[in-house]
């Protein structure tokens, strides 16, 4: 099962457990957590001063009918808003700094984790599921961090406050409130469980409009060449009415939580009030202090309240922190040793010795069966066969994307295992058939994969190449914004940049898929010229569909269903791999003596 659907099948948690994955982030700013408790307290002390300040007002004011009492009361009653409001402001602004900051740690810790992580990953998580998590799921955890905890503590400390000095005030009173709220919590408990889960798909359906639009938006001219525009905004579309319902849905059950939460409340502030007027009528209780405790009682009802709308807040928060953690704790299949290997400098040879391997979502069927093979250090290797014989996944397993089922791929005579990956794919050169660039300008696609690079060794990789005089002629030159994914260029040229760019790491082996695929006869030459140069420092190996360009290597290895069928030269391989010849028959036809249906290539 992919990662994604292990995501979306896992059961609502009943608890917030996930919110634990915060607590490094939180414990490192120590100093903030200490001033916004600060400020926190004394804002909730001059709220809770307020209440006793009005009282004294009535009782030693008002009823007493002295000018003096009420003068320095008022005094005291401008005070405790004063405290309550710098402290309030000073809280707002600690508490939004540090939401702020844990989320920015929050996002750089998880595109550091998603970037490592091999291609297996990739291939069973949608790019715009991991954006989602990223964008709106760090969102509701800088909510919770930066708004919804400190309004938790703040009417926590409040209720907690309020319950007291309601005792303090009217002890008989206090019991019949507390009850009250006791009721009132009883179906936060409930109603919030229903909340969460409904937050949790709410946050699942954005996540899959997120990742239907990434992809489609990111293949516009394929969707426009097969006049699919229609198709996928409907697709889009019911995506987006999906997300809605279910937004709604968590906006009825949230609607009712709050509804419910306030009606019992202020019910039970009424009945108390009522209880109180009728102390006050037998002589019972001051008007000063029936005015005092109903002024705690609101406190301690509007917290509670709030309490209930902030665990919504909670509920959303732990849900999304729980697709985060997903990323964070995600384990890369791709071990490496503690103390690994210098990876060595200069040309070296590579072998593949008994190599078996199935990628992971298809285990059941190997790509590569027992395959044998070595390359000596400096020599050119051409791998040529049918489609899906294997040829592309023997340079994704020298890279290292993956580690094969059996058998070992020694480069420099180590097991790469033996090496760091991040150093030893340093030293490589790929060019890939589909070259990917990036939003930037043609010197830093030039300079990605070495960015210390000179300005000199960027023109030089590019006049070996070929790509000085195109990348000369665009506006800026080298300083020219290629678009995204260098939409602004031809596929040729995409290709050269991309040959440039691995030649400018002047790798210890070069590895060359299709390089010289999208290129025209002309520049598939120079090219050609180019890639002989650059092959005289270092080890190549080469997979082509088109013979013509692996006419020069020393040697040509044939692959087919994952075995090692025939190696030689070209000429040799005419006379001797019948499989060879299928594959030279449509493109040297004179140079074969008997005419057989080619396989396709």
């Amino acid at each position: 099962m992919s990662d994604q659907q292990q995501i979306k099948d896992r059961p609502a948690s009943r608890n917030v457990t996930s919110l634990k994955a915060l607590r490094p982030y939180v414990r490192r700013y120590k100093v903030a957590l200490a001033l916004i408790g600060l400020f926190l307290t004394l804002a909730a002390a001059g709220t809770m001063a307020i209440p006793a300040a009005v009282g004294q007002v009535i009782d030693k004011g008002f009823m007493a009918d002295d000018p003096e009492t009420i003068n320095l009361w008022f005094w005291l009653l401008f005070g405790a808003a004063t405290v309550m409001a710098v402290a309030g402001g000073l809280r707002f602004y600690w508490v939004s700094w540090l939401g702020q900051r844990i989320v920015t740690d929050l996002r750089r810790d998880v595109y550091a984790r998603v970037i490592r992580m091999e291609p297996e990953f990739f291939a069973t998580t949608r790019t715009g599921e991991v954006l989602s998590r990223l964008n709106t799921d760090t969102t509701l955890v800088e909510s919770l961090i930066g708004s919804s905890a400190s309004v938790a503590v703040r009417n926590l400390l409040m209720l907690i406050g309020s319950s007291i000095l309601l005792v303090v005030t009217a002890p008989s009173l206090a019991g019949v409130i507390g009850l009250m709220i006791l009721l009132v919590m009883l179906p936060v408990a409930v109603l919030g469980r229903w909340v969460r889960r409904l937050s949790r798909d709410a946050q699942d359906r954005v996540a899959d409009f997120s990742a239907h639009g990434d992809e489609t938006i990111n293949a516009v001219p394929t969707v426009q060449a097969f006049a699919q525009e229609q198709r996928e905004a409907d697709a889009f579309a019911a995506q987006v009415e999906g997300a809605f319902d279910a937004q709604k849905r968590r906006i009825f059950a949230t609607t009712v939580l709050i509804v419910l939460v306030i009606v019992l409340t202020f019910g039970a502030v009424t009945f108390v009030l009522w209880l109180g007027a009728h102390a006050v009528l037998d002589n019972r209780l001051s008007p000063g202090q029936l005015s005092q405790f109903v002024l705690y009682a609101l406190l301690a009802a509007g917290s509670t309240a709030s309490l209930s709308e902030v665990w919504g807040g909670v509920q959303r928060a732990a849900g999304a922190m729980e697709r985060l953690a997903d990323l964070l704790t995600a384990d890369n299949s791709l071990e490496v040793v503690d103390e690994p290997a210098p990876f060595p400098h200069g040309p070296v040879g590579l072998a593949f010795s008994g190599v078996t391997f199935a990628y992971p979502s298809l285990p059941e069927e190997p790509v590569l069966h027992g395959l044998d093979f070595s390359v000596q250090p400096g020599e050119t290797v051409a791998l040529v066969g049918p489609s899906g014989a294997g040829k592309s996944t023997i340079f994704q397993l020298i890279l290292r994307f993956y580690d094969p089922d059996s058998g070992s791929v020694r480069i420099g005579g180590r097991d790469i295992r033996e090496y760091d990956p991040v150093d030893m794919r340093a030293a490589l050169g790929l060019v890939s058939q589909d070259v990917v660039l990036f939003s930037g300008t043609a010197a830093y696609n030039l300079r990605y994969g070495r960015p210390e690079a000179l300005d000199e060794q960027v023109l030089e990789a590019a006049r070996l190449a070929q790509a000085h005089d195109f990348i000369h002629t665009l506006p800026k030159g080298y300083d020219a914004f290629l678009g995204e994914r260098g939409i602004r260029l031809s596929g040729g040229q995409r290709q050269r940049l991309a040959i440039a760019r691995a030649l400018i790491k002047t790798p210890s082996i070069l590895l060359l898929d299709e390089a010289t695929a999208s290129l025209d006869a002309e520049s598939e030459r120079l090219v050609q010229q180019a890639i002989d140069e650059a092959s005289r420092d270092r080890t190549v190996l080469v997979i082509a569909h088109r013979l013509a360009t692996v006419r020069r290597a020393d040697r040509i290895l044939v692959i087919e269903h994952g075995e090692l069928v025939a190696q030689g030269t070209h000429d040799e391989l005419l006379r001797e791999s019948a499989l060879y010849q299928r594959l030279a028959q449509l493109q040297f036809p004179d140079e074969t003596t008997e005419p057989e249906t080619a396989d396709t290539i």
